[in-house]
């Protein structure tokens, strides 16, 4: 017969149900749980598992030890053996004056000959004896004593056989292993118990810092600067770990992992920094390289470790740099013949972020500039659920930047930090920091109280265009110089669409003989087929006016030759821009060519790519020869002008090749 039915909301023994699944009320007696957990560390009140001791086998390992060490050691020490040869034997060595030393026991001689003698032993081989034993009858009357004294031999009145002094035994037979067993302590104190590698020297122990916090140096927020969506997504991090209540609330759980990707200098770990700074928790700091040794196993102990001391102080934080040194996709050709360091090392980050024992409180963040390498178990949400990517800043982000890094730094007043931004498009973080520091060095050289529009000018000059070389240059090579930049000015000033010239100059700088400097007056996101093309016509203009001038063609458009194949052919075989090819792409990104060309692409389409790219520049160059012939004053003009001035700005350039300028000048000592 059934009991009693029990509505589904009635309450029961301190608790209630709703839908079959019981709740527990709240209870002022049972304490509160604490705010993290961590799986397997304890049961959140300071209570850990207990472990078995492993006194009992150290012990016994170590009689084995002591035992196998006596007995070694007992061989080592005891006497040599020693032949026993006849009595008439012995008296025949006595008489050939071979007798070294005798002991006498009684009627027992021992003793050792001057030099090896075969004794006969009835076998084919005798017996080659140096250390002898012999027993001297009683009815001997040879006059043993005075014959051995005449010979000058030796007689010990101790056996030469007696054993080692007991102090010489215990060093022997113990010391070794006692030595070794010390030894082994000492590394196992040295060292924290992190990892299966942990106890020998701290070999497998993780090398993370752990970050100090110094109000006079920390990195916040406030450092950071130019690239606010990045910041927001971190700083929501730090916010979840002060203040974990106002999340659990509406049922939100904090990320795993959160992956910063970007090109190098864009403020990875300085944003990583700056999290240290502001969080309220423990900061762990590794680069993935420091995981890696030559000894195998090494990289997963050190990860192991590395999360073992995070979740004893959880809630805290983990800082992996440059993770593709560790996280590259497994599988891949460099991997031959099964597991490697690397690989068994990201399987253990695998498992440590998302793993059977799991745990809670400790967040991972990592920085890559090589996101689309990296392996795809890292990539899945409840490891890196976030992944962010880190870009070049705009112009009002490298104005923010300049402005943090030039707070230290005394500014005159003809400083305009938004023209030095307007002139520094593509620039990142790390760029323009060393750009403040240049002209902080050119002001203190020249011998300024302040840092002057000049100064930066200068520090723009040799950041973009290079440092300036000692060197002379002959006339020829001068004026050809002079009508190769001319070249360039002039097509970049009439191809429609074209970036303004900025600079030009026909010093040498770095690897070139002179330079042509042109910048969007904004910055560019997206590239059309006429603006790449007259990119290309206008690389192309130093070698067409070195041909319309002299008839021939110099190595100076190496570089431009290199410019003008990398467009034209990501123009064919990456972004469509061929009729012959099509809205296809044939070609991997820079950077990640197969090694062994394993690409997946007929022969028979890049040998189209070939002919697409060599017409695209064919036609380029036919246009900025034509271009050129069409005014060859204004060239003229340029060069002369160049010739004698050697640099001239964005007003001048205009103005020496005869065309009007409506574009605002970024000149920074304007």
């Amino acid at each position: 017969m059934a009991g009693p039915t029990v509505p589904p909301d009635a309450p029961a023994e301190g608790g209630r149900t709703r839908g079959g699944i019981r709740q527990r009320l709240p209870n002022s007696r049972q304490p509160s749980p604490p705010p993290w957990r961590v799986e397997g560390v304890g049961d959140g009140q300071g209570h850990k598992p207990k472990q078995r001791s492993s006194w009992a086998r150290f012990g016994l390992l170590l009689a084995v030890l002591l035992i196998i060490n006596w007995i070694v050691s007992s061989l080592l020490l005891g006497p040599a053996s020693r032949e026993t040869v006849s009595y008439t034997f012995f008296w025949t060595q006595v008489n050939a004056n071979n007798v070294q030393d005798i002991t006498s026991t009684g009627d027992t001689i021992q003793g050792d000959f001057k030099k090896q003698v075969a004794y006969p032993t009835g076998s084919t081989n005798p017996t080659q004896v140096v250390r002898f034993t012999t027993q001297r009858p009683t009815f001997a009357n040879d006059g043993l004593f005075q014959k051995l004294q005449a010979n000058g031999v030796q007689v010990n009145a101790k056996s030469p056989d007696q054993a080692a002094p007991l102090w010489e035994q215990v060093l022997v037979g113990f010391g070794p292993t006692l030595l070794f067993v010390g030894l082994l302590v000492w590394f196992w104190r040295r060292s924290s118990a992190g990892g299966g590698l942990g106890g020998l020297g701290g070999i497998g122990r993780s090398k993370a810092k752990l970050y100090q916090r110094d109000d006079a140096r920390r990195t916040t927020f406030e450092d950071v600067a130019g690239i606010d969506e990045v910041e927001n997504e971190v700083m929501e991090i730090v916010d979840f770990l002060r203040d974990p209540d106002r999340y659990r609330r509406l049922g939100a759980q904090i990320p795993r992992g959160v992956l910063l990707s970007g090109p190098p200098g864009t403020g990875k770990t300085l944003l990583a920094r700056a999290v240290a700074g502001e969080a309220d928790v423990p900061f762990f700091s590794m680069s993935a390289s420091e995981f890696i040794e030559m000894i195998v196993g090494v990289g997963a102990s050190r990860v192991r470790d590395l999360f073992d001391q995070a979740k004893k102080v959880a809630p805290s934080i983990i800082f992996i740099d440059e993770l593709d040194a560790i996280g590259r996709a497994r599988g891949g050709s460099q991997v031959i013949g099964g597991h490697d360091e690397r690989e068994q090392t990201l399987n253990q980050i695998l498992t440590e972020m998302d793993g059977f024992t799991g745990y809670e409180g400790v967040v991972v963040l990592a920085a890559t500039n090589r996101a689309e390498i990296l392996d795809p178990a890292l990539l899945r949400p409840g490891r890196f659920d976030r992944r962010v990517t880190v870009s070049p800043p705009d112009q009002a982000g490298r104005q923010k930047i300049l402005e943090v890094h030039a707070r230290s730094v005394p500014l005159a007043g003809d400083v305009n930090l938004e023209r030095i931004a307007a002139a520094t498009p593509g620039m990142v973080g790390a760029d323009l920091k060393n750009l403040v520091n240049e002209a902080a060095l050119l002001a203190a050289r020249r011998g300024h109280d302040e840092v002057t529009a000049s100064d930066f000018s200068n520090a723009v000059e040799k950041v973009v265009l290079g440092t300036v070389r000692g060197i002379v240059l002959s006339p020829e090579d001068r004026e050809r110089t002079a009508y190769h930049e001319a070249g360039h000015a002039l097509l970049g000033m009439l191809t429609p669409g074209a970036d303004p010239v900025r600079k030009v100059s026909i010093i040498p700088r770095g690897q070139a003989l002179g330079v042509t400097f042109q910048a969007p007056q904004t910055d560019r996101y997206g590239y059309s087929v006429k603006y790449l093309r007259g990119r290309i016509v206008g690389a192309l203009g130093g070698r067409a006016a070195e041909e319309l001038t002299y008839g021939d063609m110099t190595t100076g458009a190496e570089s431009d030759l290199d410019q003008v194949s990398g467009i034209a052919r990501q123009m064919v075989g990456r972004w469509g821009m061929s009729e012959a090819i099509g809205p296809v792409s044939v070609l991997p990104p820079p950077g990640q060519e197969s090694p062994l060309g394993l690409d997946g692409v007929a022969p028979a389409t890049k040998e189209l790519v070939d002919r697409e790219v060599r017409r695209i520049v064919e036609e380029c160059y036919a246009e900025a020869l034509s271009t050129l012939r069409e005014h060859p004053d204004q060239l003229n003009r340029l060069a002369r002008t160049l010739l004698e001035r050697e640099t001239l700005d964005e007003d001048e350039a205009y103005k020496a090749a005869g065309i009007g300028h409506e574009t605002t000048p970024v000149d920074l000592a304007k």
